[in-house]
């Protein structure tokens, strides 16, 4: 989805009385005119990406551009991430997207105290990571080349060996070792990039 495209999206589902906010959806000009166009300009350069980002982490499009527009006002009300200098600038918002669609899991499973007699035995755990570590993996693979995606599919989805991997790939073993060492290096880097970390 290009920028345009979210754009136009987000400027449907604004409220059309606002009086902050464009004929694009973004800030008005103003006292904080400056501001308002470093949004604009971080807009066009991360939104639709973000956007496939949140799609990917909630799996609903309503959902998606809400966590989106809720990234960007973030990003307005922190100025450093408005410079364009910030060179970390979609890592930031990744991570605020990711973080925003783990507090909303978080609140819709929540669920009031209730009184019991006695103490589990096993702690519950909290099941949000895995879930989110499953979208983060999935939006790491998407990242890779299909070369890398086919030998990781052969080796750890489908527990083949080296030389049954070799078979069905119909390449040297020698090969599938190479690639998969580059592919976890890849799909290693990938998910640090879709964590925020640098």
């Amino acid at each position: 989805m290009t920028g345009q495209e979210w754009r136009r999206r987000w400027q449907r589902s604004r409220p059309s009385s606002s009086a902050l906010v464009d004929q694009s959806g973004l800030p008005r000009g103003g006292a904080g005119s400056h501001d308002a166009d470093l949004l604009r300009e971080l807009h066009e350069q991360h939104a639709g990406a973000l956007w496939s980002y949140a799609l990917r982490l909630t799996g609903d499009r309503c959902r998606a551009q809400n966590v989106v527009q809720e990234t960007l006002l973030r990003a307005w009300r922190n100025p450093l991430i408005l410079d364009p200098e910030c060179a970390s600038q979609r890592s930031w918002l990744y991570t605020v997207a990711r973080n925003i669609v783990i507090d909303e899991w978080r609140t819709t499973r929540w669920s009031p105290e209730t009184e019991i007699d006695r103490i589990p035995d096993q702690p519950i755990g909290d099941a949000s990571d895995p879930l989110v570590n499953r979208h983060l993996v999935a939006a790491a693979l998407g990242r890779l080349t299909q070369e890398h995606r086919d030998v990781l599919g052969e080796l750890y989805l489908r527990g083949s060996s080296v030389a049954q991997a070799a078979h069905a790939l119909e390449i040297a073993p020698g090969t599938v070792k190479s690639r998969s060492y580059y592919a976890l290096r890849a799909l290693r880097l990938a998910i640090e990039e879709l964590r925020g970390i640098e």
